[in-house]
């Protein structure tokens, strides 16, 4: 297991930063250093795709099974430390355990499934040919070494998103951790380790906040990079698009969210309050799947925002390390005013605070904001805080004009007994997913997540997630009796 400063893994063993730099993240709650980590440059990504370039060959011969057992036997190892992983998450990123937990159920979840899917994802199809005497086939191969670029916030189930599909396909994966969350992704890391996994198929760079850039443009540029994977802040992800493309490197970017969530007249208002709360304040609001637009109808707003107010003044917040505690503080104090500040924005500009808009350190308070509209800051941008913002509405042709005055597209969700209205509203709203009376931070593995417009592009999970990893060749082969070609006659 590597030392406290060693938290570079390349060619399966811990190593330092090549000139043995390191840095410093702090506990968001506390403001004390959480967690100290090498601090990578260009020299090391070098060595981490070097290696993982040199196990690819040797990784993509094996039988898929075999990657699928190592992907088995990785969950396993996550299992184990489930307890380190957690707790990591709590100091680095403020996340009470009940969300520590949830990160290991889920990339558990998501291990098992690439494990159990590692054959289908490199099916490929026998395609009928014009000429009688020929055969075809269309074959999926791996496409070498993948960058996976993880975030913070969910910082354990977010290896996940890519890792598990790129390795069980034959691929090799060069993960660049988030700043703030070294620790958590060296234990994440030191799972597939423990599972036996050969030396250079994982590999772990950490890099402090100044050096991020250099890093990024490192690894996208390097010849032997054929896949890029981020998830992160729509800013960045445009940057991230910009060079891959530069170098012809295919993406995938999960990017930001502004998720509407439509409640109708006729909607079940304890569930819909319920799935509102949810989405609003789990995670303290961090999640690019949050609930950040709740569009009522008129008919029910006052009873829905009495029902939600009164529910968010229940959520126990604060310490993320006492037991009990839902809502922990939000990552920094850029954070706490922002959010303030697109409070007083909404507030001046006529909407009530009927709970919370206050803070305590970094702890924001579950805020529920009644009679947003179109002229307030938190109408349009990602708050990425616990601040449920209700919009008011006349009937469900006013509440999708609504849910799609935005130029994100991620998640989303309706709410009413009509089913059949709820489906065709869902095929029109801007979203890659839809739920119908169902909260918007949702995911499971064997479905197809991602967004549209500024929530990026590209798809992770299901079948479909395999389709990023890997190449596809047309491969013929002519018969016995097939005709010459005519130069030749």
């Amino acid at each position: 297991m590597k030392d406290t400063d060693d938290t570079l893994f390349i060619g399966g063993h811990w190593l330092p930063a090549n000139g043995g730099e390191t840095y410093t993240c702090l506990d968001p709650y506390t403001g004390q250093t959480a967690t100290r980590a090498s601090a990578a440059r260009t020299l090391d990504v070098d060595r981490a795709v070097e290696a993982a370039q040199r196990a690819f060959a040797p990784w993509a011969a094996l039988s898929p099974h075999v990657r699928g057992d190592y992907l088995m036997a990785t969950a396993d190892a996550v299992q184990a430390r489930a307890g380190e992983i957690s707790a990591a998450i709590t100091v680095e990123m403020g996340g009470p355990a009940a969300w520590g937990t949830y990160n290991v159920k889920v990339l558990c979840e998501k291990l098992r499934f690439a494990a159990g899917a590692a054959y289908q994802g490199l099916t490929g199809e026998a395609i009928p040919s014009n000429t009688p005497d020929r055969t075809m086939m269309a074959i999926r191969k791996p496409a070498g070494v993948v960058v996976s670029i993880i975030p913070w916030n969910a910082p354990a189930l977010l290896v996940g998103a890519s890792v598990p599909a790129a390795l069980v396909v034959g691929n090799t994966v060069v993960m660049k951790a988030s700043e703030q969350t070294p620790l958590t992704h060296t234990l994440v890391t030191q799972c597939f380790a423990d599972a036996g996994i050969p030396d250079g198929v994982l590999n772990l760079i950490t890099n402090a906040p100044d050096n991020a850039a250099e890093v990024v443009d490192a690894l996208i540029a390097h010849r032997d990079v054929r896949r890029v994977h981020f998830t992160g802040s729509t800013q960045i992800g445009r940057i991230v698009a910009q060079k891959a493309g530069a170098h012809l490197k295919p993406a995938v970017l999960e990017l930001g969210g502004k998720a509407p969530c439509i409640v109708l007249a006729d909607a079940d208002l304890d569930r819909a309050v319920s799935a509102a709360a949810f989405g609003s304040f789990a995670n303290a609001g961090q999640g690019c799947l949050s609930t950040e637009r709740i569009i009522v109808d008129r008919s029910i707003a006052d009873a829905f925002c009495d029902r939600l107010a009164a529910l968010a003044k229940t959520v126990p917040y604060g310490d993320p390390r006492r037991d009990g505690t839902v809502l922990g503080p939000v990552i920094n104090e850029a954070a706490v005013t922002r959010l303030r500040e697109m409070t007083e924005d909404a507030v001046a500009r006529g909407a009530e605070c009927l709970a919370g808009g206050t803070a305590e350190g970094r702890v924001f308070a579950p805020t529920v904001l009644k009679g947003v509209t179109s002229q307030m800051r938190v109408y349009q941008e990602e708050s990425f805080g616990p601040m449920a913002s209700v919009v008011i509405v006349d009937g469900p042709e006013d509440a999708l004009r609504v849910a799609n005055d935005n130029d994100y597209g991620l998640s989303s969700a309706i709410f009413t007994r009509d089913v059949t209205l709820a489906l065709d509203m869902a095929k029109r709203l801007n979203a890659g997913m839809s739920h119908i009376n169902g909260t918007t931070l949702d995911d499971e593995p064997q479905i197809p997540f991602g967004g549209v417009r500024d929530s990026g592009y590209g798809r992770s999970g299901g079948a479909i997630g395999f389709e990023a990893f890997t190449e596809i060749q047309w491969i013929s082969i002519e018969g016995p009796n097939a005709g010459r070609y005519p130069i030749a006659e």
